[in-house]
């Protein structure tokens, strides 16, 4: 499944940086948030493209927020709806 979603994210994009656009547009556009991450129990809130090709996760905890790489972000279980995507995402990444 997850080669087909990599697939899928990867089929329109010519270089790397295109294809890490495609994954984060998966990602924002899949991904049901807000959920809660074993991170401090923060919520994620949304996810972010950096200016580096990063694609992020925006926590919260209170009134604070943190980017934290979504190749590093624990996935709570059950699985928040669309978290598959960031499981081609870290299979692409080869994490």
């Amino acid at each position: 499944m997850l080669d087909k979603l990599i697939e899928v994210a990867t089929a329109d994009a010519y270089n790397e940086s295109e294809q890490v656009s495609e994954f984060f547009t998966l990602i924002e556009d899949n991904l049901v948030v807000p959920f809660t991450t074993r991170v401090l129990g923060q919520v994620v809130t949304g996810v972010d493209l950096t200016e580096s090709d990063q694609i992020v996760a925006i926590c919260m905890l209170g009134n604070t927020a943190q980017a934290i790489p979504i190749l590093d972000l624990p996935i709570p279980t059950p699985l928040p709806e669309g978290a598959e995507w960031i499981a081609a995402s870290r299979r692409w990444c080869g994490s």
